[in-house]
Order: structure tokens, then sequence, then C-alpha cells
């Protein structure tokens, strides 16, 4: 699987005209578990669920299911690079359809097929009632849009119709630069393919009923290098865990989740990693940063330069100004903010490339009345540039970008998050307004114009019956 991830990454390079031998900002850390393991990361996780792929301060990392074929995080993965090489305001339904299209690739023996027809898809909307063209085209999901659940597979079909002809590609690429540059994704498409949204319905369903193509590529890949790190005893119990306080704990479990890790890092006292997620636990889900503080110290009193403790052992120190403020105690918040600072420092000169680092810098100083200064700005901007895929790397660098009236930059920032077809982002949307210099009747005068246009494409479209499929 290594190697085909590798491979697949390799394949995204080229056909994006990137670099191949280029290696990125940070490489994305993939847990290989079974279904068993998958669970204990996260608990809530449905049935059949082959993998998932989760961003946040603390971690960005995917997860995948042993036995599956790679399907499910090729796609993530595809996200994944999307946001890193390609911060761009794309429209939601190319964001999901790019993952649909790269994240089928099949590697043969002899040959790699990328942009292999998705059966499922395909049989989707041979049965469902397609939603308009307009609403599809939307910049953004339309949340409230009739016949919703087409929208994967058509950003899908829609995505391999560009995909599947080089002058189509062509007119996909001046489509995606002017609404990049704000077009209107409507008329962006009508001036690049002629086509208005009836006629792009119409063409959809014909290609649907054809064969739809895939491309072939033949390539003698790199050889990949492969280092094994053993990791101590204390992983077998805690590790998975640990990534489980990383993905957010529901109420529900947080209680559950703190006592068996309580139960399981009592065996190992002196272990770094189990001391590590033991703190985490102590610091989240007890809600105890006195605690974790304690914890840390014995940690860091074994290994003085341990990155992620002395980033937990900040925001422990965070925590704790919070209480003092609380109490009106500003002797005490300054005390644990300047702790906090001499952990980041400490942090940084052990990796001075580390996104949470940086993010953790940042919010220590937002509460100042001088933030954001220009040093503030060049933090989260390295922040951003580390971690783009990190929404809340986005929000923060966005917002401080604006608090300098640079705007068209808080817009380039932010805009690829509202855009995410993965649900909404309200305090992401109320600031790219606020970036636009529009108000949110202005949004909701846009959203109604895009009903009404909606509307009117239904009336002209004699076929929204679906065609009954052989």
């Amino acid at each position: 699987m290594l190697t085909e991830l590798e491979n697949f990454d390799y394949v995204l390079r080229l056909f994006m005209g990137q670099d191949v031998t280029e290696t990125p900002h940070r490489k994305l850390p993939i847990y290989l578990v079974t279904n068993s393991g998958l669970t204990t990361i996260a608990p809530a996780a449905r049935d059949r669920l082959a993998g998932f792929y989760t961003s946040s301060g603390e971690d960005i990392f995917a997860v995948a299911t042993r036995g599956d074929n790679n399907h499910t995080l090729k796609h993530e993965y595809a996200h994944h690079f999307m946001m890193a090489d390609f911060s761009y305001p794309y429209p939601g339904w190319f964001v999901e359809g790019f993952a649909e299209y790269y994240g089928a690739t099949e590697f043969k023996l002899s040959e790699t097929r990328i942009g292999v027809p998705n059966a499922n898809r395909a049989a989707a909307l041979s049965y469902l009632s397609w939603m308009s063209m307009s609403e599809l085209l939307s910049n953004r999901p339309v949340t409230k849009a009739k016949n919703l659940d087409s929208y994967y597979p058509l950003a899908w079909l829609l995505t391999h119709w560009f995909m599947g002809d080089p002058n189509r590609r062509q007119q996909m690429a001046t489509y995606l630069r002017d609404v990049g540059s704000g077009t209107d994704s409507v008329t962006a498409l009508q001036n690049a393919t002629g086509l208005t949204p009836t006629e792009l319905n119409r063409t959809l369903r014909r290609y649907m009923g054809g064969r739809i193509p895939y491309s072939i590529l033949k390539t003698e890949y790199p050889e990949v290098q492969i280092q094994v790190t053993v990791l101590p005893e204390s992983a077998d119990d805690l590790l998975l865990l640990g990534q489980r306080l990383k993905s957010g704990s529901t109420e529900e479990n947080r209680q559950p989740t703190l006592e068996e890790i309580r139960r399981k890092a009592a065996r190992y006292p002196d272990d770094t990693l189990a001391l590590l997620i033991l703190a985490h636990a102590e610091l989240h889900n007890a809600r105890d940063p006195e605690k974790a503080v304690e914890i840390l110290d014995r940690l860091l009193a074994i290994d003085p330069n341990h990155v992620e403790a002395l980033q937990y052992m900040a925001r422990a120190r965070m925590d704790l100004v919070d209480k003092a403020l609380e109490a009106n105690d500003d002797a005490a918040a300054g005390r644990h903010r300047q702790e906090a600072q001499a952990a980041l420092r400490t942090a940084y000169t052990a990796d001075d490339a580390n996104y949470a680092t940086f993010l953790l810098m940042a919010e220590n100083r937002r509460g100042e009345p001088s933030y954001p200064t220009e040093n503030d700005l060049e933090i989260l901007a390295l922040a951003y540039t580390l971690a783009p895929q990190l929404g809340e790397a986005r929000f923060y660098y966005a917002d401080a970008l604006l608090r300098h009236d640079r705007n068209a930059e808080a817009i380039a920032v932010i805009e690829p998050l509202v855009n995410n077809p993965h649900g909404e982002n309200p305090a992401a949307k109320a600031l790219l307004l606020r970036a636009k210099g529009l108000t949110e009747a202005d949004a909701a005068a846009e959203e109604e114009a895009l009903r009404l246009k909606a509307e009117e494409e239904a009336e002209e479209d004699d076929t929204q019956t679906p065609p009954v499929a052989d």
C-alpha cells in the first residue's frame, strides 16, 4: 500500500504539472488498521467505513482499513493534495469531482489507469432525479437545493466529461480560471463551453449513456525508500487512543476514553508516549490543565525537546491563563502566558517547521491589544503554508489579513474553505462576506436568485425524468 500511495502522489504531480521530485512541507501520517482499530480511533464510525481523513490544530492524518482497495484513501489523499498544492477558490463540485476522478486510479502490472469510471456513481445517476446544473455549478454547495442527493454523482460525471477530451480539458482550465477571477460560475461555464445549463444537462445525459473514457499511463515509478522505526511497547495499547483524542471525543465518550487511557498508561510509568497521551487526556477529556502540567513536567524531564509535549504544555498553560483571568488574577495569567511562550520557543528550536507550534504562538498572542502585529501575520502565514488543508490555519490567517486591510489576500485564503463541499462553515462564510464587503442580505439575495434560476432551468428542460438503465 505504501508503494502504491507514493506512486499515486507521483501521478497527481505528473498530471497537475508539479515537480515529481519535490518533498512536501509535511508528510501525511496514515494509520493502516483493522476494523476494530478504526473504531478505536473513531468509536462513532459507521459500519463498513473504509477509512477517513481528519485535520485539526493537533494533527492532520488519514486512517484506512486493511484489505480495502485504497479507493477511500486515494480519494482523501487527492483532497489533501489539492488543498496543499492548488490552494485556489475552485467551485465545490470540482473539489469533489477531482477527488473522485483521481481516487479511482488503478495500478496494474504494466500500466496505470486514471479516471476509471465509478459504476456506483453511474448507477445512482440512472435512477436519481438530477439537481439543476445552475445549483451544481454554484461555487459552494447549495444545501437547500432540490435533489441534493445527486450532487456527488453529478460532480463525478461533470469532471469526467471535462477530463475525457483534450478540448474539454482546455475549456475546463478556462472555466476554472474565470471562476477564480470572480466570474459567476454559470456564466464562466457558458463562456468556456458555449453551453447553457439546460444544454449541459442534456449533454451530460448523452455522455453518461455512452462509453466513459479513462486515461492509461505507462511509466516506471521511482523506487520508494522505506524506513522502518520500531515503536515502544506502549504503542500497542495507546497509539490509536492518542489519535482518538486528536480526532475529538464526543461528550458521551469523553469519560470512558479518559478512564481507559489512565488504566493503560499506568502500565508504562516512565514511557514518553504513554505520558504524552495521558497528559493529553487529562488536558482535554478531564479538563484539568494542572494535572496535565504535572505529567508533562515528568515527560520533559526525560526528553526536554519533545515537541508534542512542549505543545501540550503550552496549551495547558494557556488554559491556565483563562482560569486566572476568570479569577481576576492578572499576575498569574501573565506567568502562565510567559511559561507558554517559553515552551513554544523550545518547541520551535527543536522543530522549526511544525504548523501546530505556529498556531499556538498566534493563539497565545490573540488576547493581546496589539494583536495581530506584522510578526503575528508572519507566524500565521507559516502555519498556513505548512498546513493549508487545515481550516483553522486558513481562518485565523485570513482574519489577521483582513484586520490589516489586506482583503484580496484574505479572500484568496478563506474562499477555498468556504467552497469545501464537506459541510458549511458559517464563521468562514461570514469572514468571506466581510472581506468582499457584502452582507448576509446580499448572500441571501444571491441564493434566492440561484433558486429562481434553477426553477427556470427545470421549466426549460424536458428531460428531467432520468433515463432507464439498460
